[in-house]
């Protein structure tokens, strides 16, 4: 495991979120203890969300119920900075109720149905970690053996759970899935020729179908049974993308896939086609689809909003605004509840300006 970060790898992390805005590097807040409330600035008829700042480098949240809690993986800095952290927090407060100190630092994550286990990946090392829900603790890890073209880790972007299997998406041209299984962190099988970097990936009930988003522009289908790629889908219309994250509606076999920085679009696929059949212009980096209230949420990191739509007609039915960057996305259980990680701006030093906060939207 690489202890130390080196200021070619710092500066790695920088072109990754770039491209990405999942992997950066940050500095450490010089105060640990959590801030009190700030909430937005959004309007005063919107005042049912809550902001607080948690820590730096912060990505991805996942819920555990076993353990009534919101998790949120950080990467923490880069600058001077070995090791990340995952917060636990008051899914209702977001007040902090336990931290755990990693040697890696965390990025994206994904749970166990029953909440009693999460997962993470260690994306500068090219790895994953299993962790205990109730007591924080890191319990497994397994390192991949790929490099990329210079030498360093292929990176482990996106992980997710499907039928006790593990899918993590490599970050590399050309790109490989690791299909892990969760419950032995042995590595099953390698789906190759992946693409250029796997960004998002999501499984449909609808087709029983992995879908595999690609900084290419491509939308890779996979067979989860066989691990093979049988089709590829891609815009067709002659413009150049670079696909980010995706989310599905399963009732309607609609798949939508985020662009932040080529197309600054979001795309809907319909499932049984492989066509695009609606374009949402703007800038688009998270996205979740919420079927208790039909609505599709996503986070604009460029123009510091998130915007809550119709899914049906695709109206804005109202966006927040932030003073910073919102990045990640997680819908509760209930639906009635929308978590948004909040970034800070990079400065030429690869140090930010301030630490990453957690806001709580009330959807009611």
């Amino acid at each position: 495991m690489k202890m130390f970060i080196s200021s070619r790898k710092a500066a790695l992390a920088v072109a990754t979120v770039a491209a990405f805005s999942l992997t950066a590097c940050q500095t450490p807040a010089k105060n640990n203890k959590p801030a009190a409330f700030a909430e937005t600035t959004v309007k005063p008829a919107e005042a049912h969300i809550s902001q607080r700042v948690i820590g730096d480098g912060l990505y991805e949240m996942t819920y555990s119920s076993a353990a009534n809690a919101l998790f949120v993986a950080s990467a923490q800095g880069f600058k001077d900075v070995n090791g990340g952290m995952l917060y636990r927090l008051d899914p209702a407060t977001l007040e902090t109720k336990g931290e755990t100190h990693t040697d890696l630092k965390n990025f994206a994550m994904a749970v166990e149905p029953d909440g009693s286990l999460f997962y993470v990946t260690n994306t500068l090392d090219g790895g994953i970690s299993k962790v205990d829900a109730k007591s924080g603790k890191v319990l497994q890890r397994l390192m991949f053996s790929e490099k990329d073209k210079d030498g360093d880790p292929m990176g482990a972007r996106e992980i997710f759970l499907h039928q006790g299997q593990l899918y993590i998406g490599g970050v590399s041209d050309p790109a490989v899935i690791w299909v892990v299984d969760a419950k032995t962190m042995i590595l099953k099988t390698r789906i190759k020729n992946a693409g250029k970097w796997v960004t998002g990936i999501t499984y449909s009930p609808v087709t029983d179908r992995i879908y595999a988003a690609t900084g290419g522009g491509v939308i890779q289908v996979i067979n989860p049974h066989t691990h093979k790629i049988v089709k590829r889908w891609a815009p067709d219309d002659g413009k150049e993308y670079l696909f980010v994250n995706l989310a599905e509606d399963p009732a309607t076999g609609r798949l939508f896939v985020t662009d932040d920085s080529k197309a600054k679009t979001t795309l809907v696929f319909d499932e049984h086609s492989g066509k695009v059949i609606k374009r949402i212009s703007g800038d688009a980096l998270g996205i979740k689809f919420n079927a208790k209230r039909n609505e599709i949420y996503i986070s604009q990191r460029q123009s510091k909003k998130v915007l809550q739509l119709d899914a049906t007609t695709y109206a804005v039915k109202n966006s927040w605004s932030f003073e910073s960057h919102p990045n990640s996305l997680l819908v509760s259980e209930d639906g009635q509840t929308l978590y948004v990680s909040v970034k800070q701006d990079f400065n030429e030093d690869n140090s930010t300006k301030g630490p990453d906060s957690v806001a709580r939207i009330n959807l009611k």
